[in-house]
């Protein structure tokens, strides 16, 4: 019951934060749209907020856990595990563009729902991923963690090479 408690407060946590990301991605898009134009903009937008997402995900969602990362090497890996995300939640936006003049006119509706998309493959992304005690330590045992064929909190067992050339001289 705790472990169900603190795993949906994290998701309430993720969620605000996530709202938050919402009004730095509306700002950037509202800001660049006339220099370098809409679709340009919602691409430079998705960065910002991303960004602005980790360092509070990494400050206060998941404080507790991943703090062993460097900071660089944590938030290109949260970019890279959410990149699913990215393709849903821009290309819900970009689709709204394409298809409804109203989410031109109103770019905010189209980045709330691309939000939404995008929100649970996020989550769940970061907290196997990113934000956890124990960092993948290969790019293999990354994408094991990735398909679900390895749990993200169990050690994995050594493998005879890689034991061996520790224990004999």
């Amino acid at each position: 019951m705790a472990a169900r408690k603190s795993s949906f407060l994290r998701l309430f946590k993720f969620a605000t934060v996530g709202s938050l990301g919402l009004l730095w991605d509306t700002c950037t898009v509202l800001s660049l749209r006339d220099i370098i134009g809409l679709n340009a903009a919602a691409l430079a937008a998705y960065f910002v907020a991303a960004s602005f997402n980790w360092t509070l995900n990494r400050v206060w969602t998941f404080r507790d856990v991943g703090r062993h990362d460097h900071p660089l090497l944590q938030w290109l890996r949260f970019l890279s595990a959410n990149s699913l995300a990215f393709f849903l939640n821009r290309g819900t936006v970009y689709l709204l563009f394409f298809f409804s003049p109203f989410c031109v006119n109103h770019p905010v509706v189209a980045l709330a729902v691309g939000a939404l998309a995008g929100m649970g493959a996020n989550f769940k992304l970061s907290e196997r991923l990113v934000f956890r005690e124990r960092p993948p330590q290969s790019v293999l045992e990354l994408g094991e963690i990735s398909v679900g064929m390895v749990d993200p909190e169990l050690p994995q067992p050594q493998t005879d090479e890689a034991s061996s050339g520790r224990d004999n001289p």
